[in-house]
């Protein structure tokens, strides 16, 4: 029988621009962009150069902390240029891609047949570890240190999110290969949260089903409400998205980064799906399916809540599976604003009279923060959208003044900065919460290192 959680806290955004099912042709960019920035933690090490020709997944760089964790070419093309800013950082590797997309031959691979070390040598030499995260810290996982157990999220619950059902459409084979890899690589189990309505049927994995609200589709508030981890524990984490191209290695010998992208949000026209590698350019997966209009638009690489604002000529991050474009709103002004009716407004709490609307309203809310940097107010906001049997608040508090123990009695190896964006909107104080935590278990981690 499958388990389930059901998860009361939280708060689902209902914003005016959902993917329609229906997958358009996007423009082809002309070039692509490996960002070193998109892998958290990283000090890449570059062992291509201008002019080189590369197959899909031919190494691009390294990470000089695990030498082994190697980042490749999602296809064949040319190296165009290394671009690097201050200090010789490295800003971006970009390819231009041929027509061939010829790619490294790995070899088509029976996964029962293989052992936890040859499941894992192959997962590194190809270029997919990078997609395998750890808790405690949030970063890329340690080929080193095994796992207590492995969490993977079968939906996304965040504001305009991807359908994972849609997503994963012909891909079933390559998503149960990829969790019968992952098998190998623990000595636990390989739990998988899922929405009560998939259609995912999944064999040798614990499926949990998850009722409730955004965040429930985070990893971390999967993981605390199925097993927490603990100090000294690690747990690894990734997303049905990321299984589809780990499943595709093994079963056809080489690698294909290419994804379904969600293209969404109140200035796109017509919200649908793209097929995308990573790297490329919105303004290219976008087109001409955009509102025209007079006032700033925001482009934004992810979901409103964790995403990072690029720009048209920005490119999508390695991680991401979705774009969304609002209204800046930095150009907006509003006379009274405060003291009108606010019946299109979005309010968490009873503000305006949207509340009268129900839950059914679909909202266009724009980038401003509506007010200035003030001290905390202990309201006990946070609680209310936070999923977790931990004190957000004071934990906060903790990592800002970067106070060890009462980190870890608070439960920082739990978390990771995206359990916080909810928390971050809701708040009155207008704190970046998730910069804060980001700071907080960068500086912890190198302090236990």
């Amino acid at each position: 029988m499958t388990n389930v959680v059901k998860l009361k806290k939280g708060l689902d955004i209902n914003l005016k621009g959902k993917p329609q099912e229906k997958c358009l042709e996007p423009l082809q960019s002309d070039t692509y962009v490996m960002i070193p920035d998109n892998f958290h933690g990283v000090i890449p090490k570059v062992i291509v150069k201008a002019g080189d020709k590369v197959l899909a997944g031919t190494p691009l760089m390294f990470d000089k902390n695990h030498p082994e964790v190697k980042f490749v070419s999602p296809f064949s093309g040319e190296v165009v240029s290394v671009d690097r800013g201050e200090r010789r950082k490295v800003l971006g590797i970009v390819i231009k891609k041929d027509v061939q997309n010829g790619c490294v031959d790995f070899g088509k691979k029976n996964v029962s047949s293989m052992s936890a070390e040859e499941v894992k040598a192959l997962m590194l030499e190809s270029g997919v570890w990078p997609f395998i995260k750890q808790r405690p810290y949030d970063v890329i996982a340690d080929p080193a240190v095994a796992p207590r157990d492995i969490f993977v999220t079968g939906f996304d619950s965040a504001p305009l999110a991807p359908s994972i059902d849609y997503v994963a459409k012909g891909e079933e084979a390559n998503i149960q290969t990829a969790l019968d890899a992952l098998c190998k690589l623990t000595q636990g189990k390989v739990y998988v949260g899922l929405r009560q309505d998939s259609s995912l049927k999944l064999k040798n994995v614990e499926c949990v089903t998850i009722e409730g609200p955004h965040p429930a589709g985070n990893a971390g508030i999967q993981a605390h409400n199925i097993k927490p981890v603990n100090k000294g524990q690690t747990i690894w984490t990734l997303s049905i998205f990321d299984l589809i191209i780990i499943g595709r290695l093994f079963n056809n010998g080489s690698v294909d980064f290419s994804r379904i992208v969600a293209v969404t949000g109140s200035e796109i026209q017509t919200p649908c799906y793209v097929k995308a590698y990573p790297g490329a350019k919105l303004s290219d997966l976008i087109g001409s399916n955009i509102v025209k209009s007079d006032y700033k638009q925001r482009f934004i690489s992810g979901n409103v809540l964790t995403g990072e604002s690029v720009g048209n000529d920005g490119r999508i991050n390695f991680y991401h599976n979705q774009i969304t474009v609002i209204p800046d709103g930095s150009d907006e002004h509003e006379f009274v604003g405060w003291a009108l009716p606010g019946l299109a407004k979005y309010s968490t709490t009873r503000t305006y009279l949207t509340w009268l609307f129900g839950g059914n309203k679909q909202y266009t809310i724009d980038a401003r923060l509506r007010g200035g940097k003030r001290a905390l107010i202990v309201s006990g906001q946070f609680e209310e959208v936070f999923p977790m049997d931990i004190y957000p608040e004071f934990l906060y508090k903790a990592t800002l003044a970067f106070e060890i123990d009462k980190m870890e009695n608070l439960g920082i190896y739990e978390v990771a900065p995206e359990d916080f964006a909810l928390c971050e909107f809701v708040d009155v104080s207008k704190t970046e919460l998730q910069k804060v935590m980001r700071q907080g278990l960068d500086a912890l981690l190198k302090e236990m290192n």
